[in-house]
């Protein structure tokens, strides 16, 4: 069998609801890993849904213990058909946010897909059931295309924690360094840069939350005997936010701003619109760093963005001067930034400005990763995608959200590629999440065309990326 037969028999998976029947039983697991209580749906998920049928392809697989004690399961399958031949490291993640069923619009269920025009609704359809289903099916069509020889060698890791902020999945890939030992990552998440375009990212910008807390005294005291007398923690707070962060969104932390962007990464970015979507927000062109075009503020630099920020009761206001005040900050960061060292770049920055008493405190962490746009296997994989769909791909050296990629990139120590099948209005982790089935049919072809092209040329690619002037290419977060 051809190439092209091969994409046309993965696209039949589509036409004759092969991959909608799977996605269906997949939706109706309600693994929300932010909920103990569902943990039975996440054995059964990996239990009874995906072991199953990676089985039926030939993996030998196993569910493994989350060593972090929280009881969010790990499943290893694997499908070794010749040593010597390359290994590709795929993963996915099985958990889900909140269904949140009471906000879903009439009619729709977050544990039902319901299929409307174009739109496939249901919790996890876009983040990540769907994403990985589409890759699983478009490997089952290709196995069969091969006559059950691929030409590599598959690892699938499906955790059931990303939702929750993957606890335990860096000490389990350390744990089975051995077992994971690959040539190249290859997955999907996060949205496409649009629905239209194809879009291959390397990596992910980082975050760091962290809480600024100002507690001035016990209890409140009332606004009118006290107001003028007393300082305001929340007015205090605001000023000192305002002190990392000018009123048009520049950061004026000089330990939480970026290098200067690569030339690599400049020229793939020149490439590329953000927005402009039918369901996107109108961008504020004044606001971020100066300078910069909006792809290179979201791909290339840092954002400082207050999350929440409380004093009193917003509910029910009363004549009283606040306590304290609570603010729950993030920084999104590329890689070359110092994010080990918030903590101390922002005390020190606040201690300057005067606010000496204000307490800062991290909370959700995770590294930055990029793979330079020069590297062999990104120069593969986008020319097979434009190969596949005759569309030239959006090259993204990083996403702009953050996953939990930093795992594979710089403790396996493998090349990372991403390749979304979501689109950035999918309404991922909120009521009537959805996949577009358009995208998702072509991504069935582009998944089968990049896993014919490895069975191809994933040897010359081994041997092209060991080369020191590719390894070169490479960076990840500091250590």
């Amino acid at each position: 069998m051809t190439r092209e037969q091969a994409l046309l028999q993965a696209v039949q998976a589509y036409d004759n609801g092969d991959l909608r029947a799977a996605l269906a039983r997949r939706v109706a697991y309600a693994t929300e890993s932010e909920v103990p209580d569902q943990a039975p749906a996440q054995h059964a998920y990996l239990n009874e849904e995906l072991a199953p049928r990676l089985k039926e392809l030939g993996f030998a697989c196993e569910v493994h213990s989350n060593p972090s004690g929280a009881d969010l399961p790990i499943l290893v399958a694997r499908r070794i058909e010749q040593a010597g031949l390359p290994t590709v490291l795929m993963y996915g993640h099985g958990d889900v946010v909140r269904g949140n069923a009471p906000k879903w619009e009439a009619g729709r269920d977050p544990w039902r897909l319901q299929v409307e025009g174009d739109r496939w609704y249901g919790r996890g359809t876009a983040d990540n059931k769907g994403q990985h289903s589409i890759n699983l099916e478009a490997l089952r069509q290709v196995i069969a295309a091969r006559g059950g020889a691929l030409g590599f060698n598959t690892i699938w890791l499906i955790e059931t924690g990303e939702e929750a902020g993957s606890p335990g999945l860096a000490a389990f890939c350390e744990a089975q360094r051995d077992a994971l030992a690959a040539d190249v990552f290859i997955a999907s998440d996060g949205p496409r840069l649009s629905a239209q375009r194809p879009t291959l990212f390397m990596g992910s910008r980082g975050a760091v939350n962290f809480e600024l807390k100002l507690k001035a005294r016990e209890r409140g005291y009332h606004s009118g005997n006290w107001g003028g007398l007393l300082a305001n923690p929340a007015i205090v707070l605001a000023h000192a936010i305002a002190s990392m962060v000018d009123a048009r969104g520049r950061i004026t932390v000089p330990g939480l701003r970026p290098p200067p962007i690569p030339a690599a990464v400049a020229a793939a970015l020149a490439d590329l619109e953000v927005g402009g979507g039918e369901d996107d927000p109108d961008i504020n062109a004044w606001w971020g760093e100066p300078g910069l075009s909006a792809p290179e503020k979201v791909f290339g630099w840092n954002s400082l963005d207050v999350l929440t920020f409380g004093a009193g009761d917003p509910a029910k206001p009363v004549n009283a001067i606040p306590p304290e005040a609570v603010a729950w900050c993030q920084l999104r960061f590329v890689v070359g930034t110092d994010w080990q060292a918030l903590q101390t770049h922002v005390r020190e920055h606040l201690r300057a400005a005067g606010f000496e008493d204000i307490q800062v405190r991290i909370g959700m962490q995770a590294g930055a990763t990029r793979l330079s746009p020069d590297n062999p296997w990104v120069r593969w994989a986008a020319a097979s995608l434009e190969r596949s769909t005759g569309k030239r791909p959006a090259l993204l050296p990083n996403l702009g959200g953050s996953l939990p990629n930093d795992i594979f990139a710089d403790q396996l120590g493998l090349p990372t590629l991403w390749v979304p099948h979501s689109y950035p209005a999918c309404a991922q982790h909120a009521p009537n999440e959805h996949l577009l089935g358009s995208v998702a049919r072509e991504g069935l072809a582009i998944m089968a065309g990049l896993f014919w092209d490895l069975g191809d040329q994933g040897g010359a690619l081994r041997q092209a990326a060991a080369t020191p002037s590719s390894n070169s290419t490479r960076t990840g977060s500091p250590s």
